[in-house]
């Protein structure tokens, strides 16, 4: 999860090559604090999980059981991930960031709370989907208030757009779901839009309503959402499932 309200990025992708570069993430200036940092070291080698482009992922062997895969995509300090972990004991959960505090957070959740079915990459999400998980073998994929990138000149940059939508159709099971959220309408959307064009997928939302979801229960509110309900702002749900 990502605060959506980002400084703006130092450089531009060259013409035409932002389908071949796109990324799960946009990296940004952090300052890990000491329990971070100790939770790195301490947590770090139960937790986190190497990166190997050669080596597709033993998910078995990486949980020590064989579960539903859920994957999320940037999970911000790690709050909501480590809530929904907890009330879905029975699910495994393979979480990308790349923020090192955020990780750092998250790390120290799972450790202090004896969360058992996090695994960590601290990696773009999607060379790990691209070279670590075969098509068709997750069970859900998360991805909460990703940066919606305001401006129309970079718009481009958002994550959620046709080709990483296909792409994370092709690695869900049949059944399998997709769960994005925002604040920013004009991103939910354009989200909606690129989602319902998607062959492989179908909305879940009920027939007859706008196309949004109703908000999971297992999705917590975080304080940025809580803060921003208070002031009349709006969340958007978008779950579909793979065909």
């Amino acid at each position: 999860m990502t605060d959506p309200r980002h400084a703006e990025p130092r450089e531009q992708p060259a013409e035409g090559t932002h389908l071949r570069q796109i990324k799960s993430y946009v990296l940004r200036a952090g300052r890990m604090g000491p329990g971070q940092e100790r939770a790195y070291a301490e947590f770090g080698p139960r937790f986190l999980l190497n990166y190997d482009a050669n080596q597709p992922l033993d998910t078995t062997a990486a949980f020590g059981r064989s579960a539903p895969l859920i994957l999320e995509i940037g999970f911000g300090m790690g709050g909501a991930t480590a809530h929904i972990a907890q009330v879905r004991p029975g699910d495994n959960f393979l979480c990308c960031e790349v923020h090192e505090p955020g990780v750092g957070a998250l790390l120290k959740l799972c450790g202090e709370q004896g969360i058992e079915n996090i695994r960590i990459f601290r990696h773009d999400a999607v060379a790990v989907l691209d070279h670590l998980l075969p098509e068709q073998s997750l069970d859900g994929v998360h991805i909460f208030f990703p940066d919606p990138w305001h401006k129309s000149r970079h718009h481009k940059r958002r994550l959620i757009q046709t080709p990483f939508v296909n792409r994370l159709a092709r690695h869900l099971k049949t059944g399998g779901y997709l769960h994005l959220a925002t604040d920013w309408e004009p991103y939910a959307q354009q989200m909606l839009e690129v989602l319902s064009a998607e062959p492989l997928l179908a909305n879940t939302a009920p027939a007859g309503g706008n196309g949004y979801a109703p908000k999971p229960d297992y999705r917590p509110l975080t304080k940025f959402e809580n803060r921003g309900l208070k002031l009349g702002h709006g969340v958007w749900d978008l779950v579909f499932r793979r065909l």
